[in-house]
C-alpha cells in the first residue's frame, strides 16, 4: 500500500465500466479516495461541488465529452488539476485537450504505473510549496502566494499549468532551462520531450504577456531550452 493520504480525492469520470473500475482499483491501492462518475454531466458536478484535488477524465463521454467539461471548469474558474485519457494519440488532439484546459493528456492503452506517476505529478504541483514572495522580470510580476501575474498592470488570466511554467522560468530569469528539465519540474516524470505539449504552452505564455503588444519576454533557444529575460 502507498503512503498518500486519505483526505486526497481523485475524481474518475469514465463511461467504460471495466476501465472505470481498473482506475479506482488501482488508485485505491495507493490510498487515494475516489470518486467515480460515467458520464460528463455528472462530472461536471463533482468538480463543481465536490472539489477533488484531481481529476481523471475521458475525452469521450456522454452528455458531455472531456473537452467540454474541462472547457466549462475553467469557465467557472475552477482550477482543479485534469489529466484526460483518450485513445487518440494525434498531436491535434492533445493541443485540442490542452486548449480546453486539461493540464496533463494520457492515451489508451496506458501502463499502470505512467497513471499513477501522472496522477502524483498533477497533485505534487497542487499542493507544492511556494515561497511567500514576488517575482519580477522586468514589468512582469508574478506573485506566489497570491497566484496573480501582472505585466504592469494588467492581470494575466493564465491556468495553473501557464502559471507554474512561468513561475519556474522566471526563479532563473536570464538562465536557459532545457525542455527535459522543465518536463521533470512541471510534470514531474519522463515525458516524451519530442512532444509539442510545452510548445503549446509557450505560445500561450507569449500570447499572454504580449497581448498588448508589449515586448517579449519568454524567448525559445533552438535546440535546447527556454528562458524569460528582460531586455
Amino acid at each position: 500500500m502507498g503512503m498518500t493520504p486519505i483526505a486526497v480525492r481523485v475524481l474518475v469520470a469514465e463511461d467504460d465500466p471495466s476501465v472505470r473500475k481498473a482506475i479506482q482499483r488501482v488508485l485505491e491501492l495507493e490510498d487515494y479516495h475516489v470518486i467515480t462518475v460515467n458520464d460528463g454531466a455528472a462530472a461536471l458536478e463533482a468538480l463543481t461541488h465536490q472539489k477533488p484535488d484531481a481529476a481523471v477524465l475521458d475525452v469521450m463521454m456522454p452528455f458531455a465529452d472531456g473537452l467540454t467539461v474541462c472547457r466549462e471548469v475553467r469557465h467557472r474558474g475552477i482550477s482543479t488539476p485534469i489529466l484526460l485519457l483518450t485513445a487518440r494519440h494525434e498531436v491535434g488532439d492533445r493541443v485540442a485537450g490542452l486548449d480546453a484546459g486539461a493540464d496533463d493528456y494520457l492515451v489508451k492503452p496506458f501502463a499502470v504505473d505512467e497513471l499513477l506517476a501522472r496522477v502524483r505529478a498533477l497533485l505534487r504541483r497542487n499542493y507544492s510549496a511556494v515561497d511567500a514572495k514576488q517575482l519580477h522580470v522586468g514589468d512582469l510580476t508574478l506573485d506566489t502566494m497570491r497566484h496573480e501575474v501582472k505585466r504592469g498592470q494588467r492581470t494575466l488570466q493564465l491556468t495553473k499549468t501557464e502559471f507554474d511554467l512561468l513561475e519556474l522560468l522566471m526563479r532563473e530569469p536570464g538562465i536557459v532551462m532545457s525542455r527535459e528539465k522543465i518536463y521533470e519540474e512541471i510534470w514531474g516524470y519522463d515525458f516524451e520531450t519530442n512532444s509539442k505539449s510545452l510548445d503549446v504552452y509557450i505560445g500561450y505564455l507569449r500570447r499572454k504577456t504580449e497581448q498588448e503588444n508589449e515586448s517579449r519576454l519568454v524567448y525559445t533557444v533552438r535546440g535546447f531550452g527556454y528562458m524569460v529575460r528582460a531586455k
